[in-house]
């Protein structure tokens, strides 16, 4: 019945092309030449969070939750990436600090899993970065914020239109040349605590029809913790070529950057020191370049095409001593050298090809609009883990064993249809009804030293048609009230399908996670008020997870499948009020709050060896209350801002474990942590400016997470008081 309504529906929006033939009036003048857009940002609007237009690009936004962080005066630390400042105006954002560097940004919002991010559709001017949506779906590639002009946000209830993910779409936009200037210049240089030097530089402009931007990004910084080091560098370059009804853009993007990791820490070593390493030999770099060529036609006023044809290319590679924090990296005994370190490297090629239309057309006397298009993704994941490495302290990804103990490639050709339309029902009120349609296959092959080659699924067939809807209503022209509802699903990734040892045995029937977002909300604002408040539900069915089994012979084993279902819920409120206090002068205050309640249900999970109900069990890693409330002044070329972040304790398993074990702290609570942060500005001219940031100026020792698998499972100490200062040059 499903198939038939999907199909049904996209047969209906096709026909609404070829029957609704009354143009909409198109108010262009013959030769008019197209110019690029201008904003303009009022002194009582600067660092305001605001919604995505109803309609953006070839994209329908109308009636679902958006949110722009506008990164212009934005008051935050973008050198270090630190997340609860870039993402402070974002209500229930929870943010899991891996290194204090902003090597990588771990956010995840409405109880989802953190780790880079990999619950999200993350891309960069509108091209996916994820490394591989259906092996390993984190986004290894690390733009620097420096030349990011904004950040789009939208929640899963739009998941119809850019792709299946719970968790919903982070855009990161570029910055562009100056349109009105041959060649421009950027330069941005930061010092701060702990040897940290970073220098960004940008040059871009426009000759003819033609635009160019391109930059350089290097940084080094020593660790809050010892032994902590990061050297890391981006590039990109971008061309784009324009005229009235057409323009393509080639760009080319790459970061890279090493991390050496000081590792895992227990409870009783955090508390004794929190600077210290367990680790000094072990390292993480992930190496990506992605290419990609985007064209846009406007065939007319009301029709709209853009192709995206992009790529991410690249490695992660690992090498560590993968042992709990109570087991030392010391010299062995026998050898007199150090113990051998087990190298992993990830090999990414991922191709995507989307092809996008918005069409706008009237029926009866009311413009509605509609988006579709399909998206082809064919990639390919070689996995090479369980390497024997060298027994030497510096990056090396030598072997001394050729002979790899995982060896695997999982290929994946997907296709999407998808199709949303907006009906236009009152000159106040739209609605919306999309459908998505996902086929595509997954195929493992390879070698596990310690696995019989016939005891992993071989072939994972992903087939789903998914559906959404929502209403957009809007009583004032600066207030809306929105609501939508749609389906989403999460693939299994190599993580769910790969038995860690002869012990474990993968479930030939295990399913993707598959379930739905929903959400009410109220925008607007109102003299010197602003505000956004929504409410939640999200459904996530057939969870992966562990459980205790036994064979015929009677023998223990782990049977890796799917344990349950989980719901959460919950209300995301973000207020902001903005005052003149006199000449030139703007006070500001805002609180970004989210209370989150998220639950097991119908949920079994291994414990040793047993099977433990967990229902009703808090689900891992999920705060009951994450809050941000910030107050700044602006007098003239001057600003200072503070910000308190707080976020409630979480439990790190499913079984809510409270004591955590004295061997590793990979589980037990992970307690309540609140954090204060100053930024200040000074605008010499619009040529130069500098800004200083004062992180956790109490210099408060906490943690966010107790990660089970990468970086090592244990406590990983947040950075305290730390500053930088930086200085822009424009030209």
């Amino acid at each position: 019945m499903r198939k038939i309504f999907f199909f049904g529906f996209l047969l209906f929006t096709f026909r609404i092309l070829l029957v609704a033939q009354e143009p909409v009036k198109n108010d262009t003048v013959a030769g008019a030449r197209t110019l690029d857009s201008v904003v303009i940002i009022s002194f009582l609007n600067q660092n305001t969070l605001k919604p995505l237009p109803a309609v953006h690009g070839t994209y329908i936004f109308s009636g679902k939750k958006t949110e722009v962080i506008d990164f212009s005066q934005i008051p935050a630390d973008l050198t270090n990436k630190t997340g609860r400042q870039v993402f402070a105006k974002i209500p229930g954002l929870f943010v899991y600090d891996m290194d204090g560097a902003g090597n990588q940004i771990n956010i995840s919002t409405r109880g989802l899993d953190p780790h880079r991010g990999w619950e999200f559709n993350t891309r960069k001017d509108g091209m996916i970065t994820n490394s591989d949506m259906y092996g390993y779906p984190a986004s290894h590639y690390s733009m620097p914020l420096e030349s990011i002009s904004r950040i789009e946000l939208v929640r899963g209830t739009g998941s119809l239109q850019y792709g299946a993910q719970f968790g919903g779409m982070l855009n990161y936009i570029t910055k562009e040349a100056d349109s009105t200037r041959t060649i421009g210049f950027e330069s941005i240089s930061t010092a701060g605590s702990y040897n940290l030097l970073s220098t960004y530089n940008a040059i871009g402009g426009r000759v003819g029809k033609f635009k160019y931007y391109t930059y350089f990004y290097k940084k080094t910084r020593d660790g809050y913790r010892d032994y902590e080091h990061t050297e890391s560098e981006a590039q990109a370059a971008i061309l784009t070529y324009q005229s009235s009804k057409f323009s393509i853009r080639a760009e080319w993007a790459r970061s890279k950057y090493l991390y050496r990791i000081p590792g895992p820490l227990t409870d009783s070593m955090f508390y004794a020191n929190p600077r210290q390493a367990t680790r000094s030999r072990n390292y993480f770099s992930p190496d990506i370049s992605i290419p990609s060529i985007t064209l846009n036609w406007e065939f007319t006023y009301q029709t709209k095409l853009q192709l995206i044809t992009s790529a991410v290319l690249g490695r992660r590679n690992s090498v560590q001593l993968d042992k709990p924090a109570n087991v030392k990296d010391t010299i062995n005994a026998n050898t007199l050298q150090y113990n051998n370190r087990q190298v992993d490297i990830d090999r990414f090629n991922s191709y995507t090809v989307e092809l996008r239309l918005l069409h706008e057309y009237l029926l009866g006397k009311r413009r509605n609009t509609l988006a579709a298009g399909v998206q082809y993704m064919n990639n390919d994941l070689h996995r090479t883990q369980l390497g024997k490495g060298t027994t030497g302290s510096n990056y090396d990804l030598t072997l001394v064993d050729p002979i790899w103990g995982r060896d695997i490639h999982l290929k994946t050709i997907n296709m999407a249809l998808f199709a949303e339309n907006k009906f236009r029902l009152l000159n106040n009120l739209s609605a919306n009804i999309g459908a998505r349609l996902e086929i595509g296959e997954t195929d493992l092959s390879g070698t596990i030293i310690y696995y019989p080659d016939n005891a992993v699924p071989v072939t994972i067939i992903h087939k789903f048609p998914l559906f959404g809807a929502g209403i957009s209503y809007k009583p004032e022209e600066d207030m809306e009230w929105y609501t939508g509802w749609s389906q989403a699903y999460r693939p299994m990734i190599f993580k769910d399908l790969i038995p860690a040892s002869l012990y474990e045995k993968v479930d030939s029937n295990i399913k993707d996670t598959k379930g739905y977002n929903a959400e009410v909300g109220f925008r607007g604002k109102k003299k010197f008020l602003k505000w956004d408040i929504s409410g939640f539900l999200l459904q996530s069915n057939n969870r992966f997870g562990t459980l205790a089994q036994t064979d015929n012979t009677g023998a223990f084993y782990t049977f890796r499948t799917n344990i349950g279902n989980s719901i959460t819920k919950g209300a995301e409120i973000f207020l902001q009020a903005d005052w003149l206090a006199g000449k030139g002068i703007l006070l500001s205050a805002f609180t970004s709050t989210a209370f989150i309640q998220a639950r097991y249900k119908n949920a079994v999970v291994k414990s040793g060896n047993a099977n433990i109900s967990v229902n009703g069990n808090k689900v891992e890693s999920v705060p009951e209350l994450i809050t941000r409330n910030g107050a700044s002044i602006r007098y003239k070329k001057a600003a200072v801002s503070f910000l308190y972040s707080y976020t409630s304790e979480t439990f790190a398993d499913a079984l809510n474990t409270v004591k955590p074990p004295e061997t590793t702290g990979a589980v037990g609570l992970v307690p309540a942590y609140g954090i204060l942060d100053i930024n200040g500005s000074f605008r010499f001219s619009n040529s130069l400016e500098a800004r200083l940031n004062v992180n956790n100026v109490t210099g408060k020792q906490y943690f966010t997470k107790r990660p089970t698998f990468y970086p090592g499972p244990g406590v990983w100490p947040s950075d305290g008081r730390n500053f930088s200062v930086s200085l822009a040059v424009r030209l």
